[in-house]
């Protein structure tokens, strides 16, 4: 049997970075022209521990981050005026797209629109509670005021 380390995940065999032991012929023919696969040496092995800790290390830092900016995203409170009428029904209803620049503009914090997620439209003048997925898994439940236009 050879040893090979993935390059990429590969069904029945493992993930990227796994050393596995695989026929030299399947090892030489199949994995490494199509380049799944390379030889395991050392040198090579320590290479992919070191790749895969410096992945985890990141995805690490990652998480730490997004819990960051997510502690600081539920201390946040935004005013969004909008057109309404005098029964309170706003013209129209506040997008997603408005409380994405709307944090942009109270924290400097970039976010995509589809990750607010609305439970329905925000039709009434009032206070609504909004939530925001700031990384996966990662979610801030963020106060919003939305006020009638003067």
């Amino acid at each position: 049997m050879a040893q090979a380390i993935l390059l990429r995940d590969v069904d029945r065999l493992g993930e990227r970075g796994d050393v596995i032991d695989v026929a030299p012929g399947y090892l030489r023919n199949y994995l490494v022209p199509r380049k799944l696969a390379q030889p395991a040496t050392p040198a090579a092995i320590a290479e992919s521990q070191r790749r895969r800790e410096a992945a985890e290390r990141a995805a690490a830092e990652a998480a730490a981050k997004a819990e960051e900016t997510a502690a600081l995203l539920r201390k946040t409170v935004l005013t969004i005026s909008h057109q309404a009428g005098d029964d309170g029904r706003l013209f129209g209803s506040v997008t997603s797209q408005e409380i994405v620049d709307a944090i942009r503009q109270a924290r400097s914090v970039r976010l995509d629109r589809r990750r607010v997620h609305l439970e329905h439209p925000i039709r009434t003048t009032g206070t609504h509670m909004v939530t925001v997925e700031v990384a996966d898994g990662v979610t801030a439940d963020i106060k919003t005021i939305v006020t009638p236009q003067a």
